[in-house]
């Protein structure tokens, strides 16, 4: 019986692709004819299904840069890139979206030692640095079995060093391993989607504002309390925002 249902359960999800497929060549369709309105519709109904690619994502940047939808497509073209860190086009197409949004924020660079931490880190994703971790327990295990069978001291000596650098291998892709999920955690970017947006020095409506910001700025959300959250700029500048007028990028 339980054979029977996970038949069925792939033969529905094989089926939900299909259509899923088909919507999206009539989304592109439509979109080539101009009819960028009726292609979102189209692209979010797949969305809905809860498929999600870097490609869908972008499309639908694309549709509503078309219709000048600020928000919209500074958002999709964001997640887009989220999926697809190194994609040319999604990049060319975001910085065009970002020209449209009205806040001109200046970026604080990290400087020292901790610029350099966070450079190292971002190299590799978390899984590689993982699989680096691994390769090099693997090299000290290998090399230090060799160390302890060889006969010969220069075999032995050679084995001993290169196993030891391969355990500190390890060891420092383990610790970067974790700092680059520590990071990852830390990363909770979002985008005003509110017209202009009131933030205030705390979380609540009679507290005084501090500054404003408008459709398609980015944030970074620190917490959040009740129907606020706590935002920081590229420029460190930090406020509450009403939940309502921002929408999470890492929420797939």
């Amino acid at each position: 019986m339980r054979g029977i249902l996970c038949l069925l359960a792939f033969c529905f999800s094989c089926f939900g692709f299909a259509q899923n497929d088909q919507r999206f060549e009539e989304a592109n369709a439509l979109y080539n004819d101009g009819k960028y309105a009726e292609a979102i519709d189209k692209y979010e109904a797949i969305l809905e299904t809860g498929q999600h690619s870097a490609e869908l994502y972008y499309n639908l940047g694309n549709a509503n840069y078309k219709l000048n939808n600020i928000a919209p497509s500074v958002y999709y073209f964001e997640k887009a890139l989220m999926l697809n860190p190194n994609d040319k086009d999604i990049i060319n197409n975001l910085a065009y979206a970002q020209k449209m949004t009205v806040d001109a924020i200046d970026e604080v660079p990290q400087v020292g030692f901790s610029r350099i931490i966070n450079n190292v880190v971002n190299t590799f994703n978390t899984d590689t640095w993982a699989k680096m971790a691994i390769a090099g327990i693997f090299l000290f295990a290998l090399l230090f079995l060799m160390y302890h069978f060889s006969y010969a001291t220069s075999k032995k000596r050679i084995a001993f060093v290169i196993s030891i650098l391969g355990l500190l291998f390890a060891c420092f892709s383990i610790a970067m391993a974790f700092q680059k999920e520590a990071l990852n955690k830390r990363y909770n970017p979002a985008i005003v989607f509110a017209q202009e947006s009131r933030v205030k020095a705390e979380a609540n409506k009679s507290s005084e504002e501090v500054f404003r910001l408008h459709e398609g700025t980015k944030v970074q959300v620190l917490e959040t309390y009740e129907d606020w959250h706590k935002i920081q700029l590229s420029d460190n500048s930090q406020g509450w925002i009403p939940v309502a007028d921002i929408k999470l990028l890492k929420t797939f």
